[in-house]
């Protein structure tokens, strides 16, 4: 019996990963469960599946008065405390934004598998968590439909056989719109994503391609890629998750409905194959006809910044995903207009000095001063529009 803990379990990524434990009881149990503020869902998972620990990370939020087995607490200390459990065979980090690293640290620090949602340990801590998985001997299996796919055609093929990989993006609700076209788009509209059903926040960054920025600086690190042979393309009916080129120039894809139980069930039983009656058989001609695009980087600025701060590395990569963090939180918010959180990641990117990336702390500090720097913009940007 493989042991769980899901971190971020209200969310999107962790109410799939429990539909997708619930129809293998026989082979996984949930151990912990840990959210953010949502107590009430919460406390019903906890009736659900019965876990021996539950976390609520935030501090201020009362904890449910639950009878049962279940021991509850709440803080980062025991969010923490969870992720190096030697109780838990596979840490689910499906927190969002750079709160997941520190988890992400510490259960690869304590050897265990880290089934990865939470895009922004890479991209903060990129080097970070790669170092912290060879000290303790954790293992890194990516939740995310494109790194999955990366991972399954790479399977049996050493590094040195990969020439490039090619990253697939829907394009989102705003696909084929100018960027004169964006400036009236309500945050309603941007969370219409066409084809996959997410958080607010990946969906806000799937319409403006940051979430396929961030996808860019994770195959770096996942697999020791340079950024020149990392590309991606839109893909509307995100059928093929991504592309894997060999150096004999031999192409292989992973396609699937999308689905994010997939993914999941696949980080949880890897490197075994589990059959699942619910998943959809794919069927070709239904997906037909599979069509591809180059990315307009005028319309969709926000992929061309988060490229170029993979590429310098350092602070940079820290610096765009809190930029991108607070101008999310802006939009969603009505603060300002959907082009203008590449203009509050921007001035975030020019503003914070550049250097090294060594410890937590660094990646603590250079995340707190581009915050800083981003909400600052987003509120001139606000007494703008608001004068206008």
């Amino acid at each position: 019996m493989i042991r769980v803990a899901i971190l971020g379990s209200t969310g999107s990524i962790g109410r799939s990963a429990l539909e997708v434990i619930a129809r293998h009881s026989d082979r996984f149990r949930v151990v912990a469960l840990a959210a953010n503020k949502s107590a009430d869902e919460l406390a019903a998972q906890v009736r659900r599946f019965r876990p021996d620990r539950a976390v609520l990370c935030d501090d201020a939020t009362e904890l449910p008065r639950e009878a049962g087995p279940t021991r509850w607490a709440s803080g980062k200390a025991a969010l923490l405390d969870v992720a190096e459990s030697p109780d838990v065979d596979v840490v689910l980090n499906a927190l969002v934004g750079a709160v997941g690293l520190e988890p992400t640290l510490l259960a690869l620090l304590a050897g265990h598998r880290l089934a990865l949602a939470n895009k922004e340990s890479l991209v903060a801590g990129g080097q970070l968590v790669i170092d912290a998985a060879a000290r303790g001997g954790g293992e890194i299996v990516p939740i995310d439909s494109e790194h999955s796919a990366i991972l399954q055609c790479r399977q049996g093929y050493p590094a040195s056989s990969v020439h490039r990989v090619v990253l697939t993006a829907s394009g989102g609700p705003f696909r084929g719109r100018s960027r004169d076209d964006l400036w009236h788009v309500r945050p309603e509209e941007a969370l219409r994503h066409p084809t996959w059903d997410m958080g607010a926040k990946i969906t806000i960054d799937s319409a403006t391609l940051a979430n396929k920025a961030l996808e860019v600086i994770e195959a770096h690190y996942l697999y020791g890629l340079d950024y020149d042979a990392i590309d991606a393309v839109i893909h509307p009916q995100s059928v093929i998750h991504s592309f894997v080129e060999f150096v004999d120039g031999s192409v292989l894809a992973q396609l699937g409905f999308p689905t994010m139980e997939l993914p999941i069930l696949y980080a949880l039983s890897y490197p075994e194959r589990v059959p699942d009656p619910v998943l959809r058989t794919y069927d070709p001609v239904r997906a037909s006809p599979l069509t591809f695009e180059e990315i307009d980087h005028a319309a969709f600025p926000l992929f061309g910044l988060g490229a170029e701060a993979g590429r310098r590395g350092g602070r940079a990569p820290v610096v765009y995903n809190a930029g991108n963090e607070v101008a999310v939180q802006a939009f969603l918010e009505q603060r300002i207009r959907f082009p203008e959180m590449a203009d509050v990641v921007s001035e975030a990117m020019v503003s914070v000095g550049s250097g090294e990336v060594r410890t937590v702390e660094d990646v603590i500090a250079a995340d707190h001063e581009a915050r800083a720097v981003a909400t600052e913009a987003a509120q001139k940007l606000a007494r703008a529009g608001a004068v206008a």
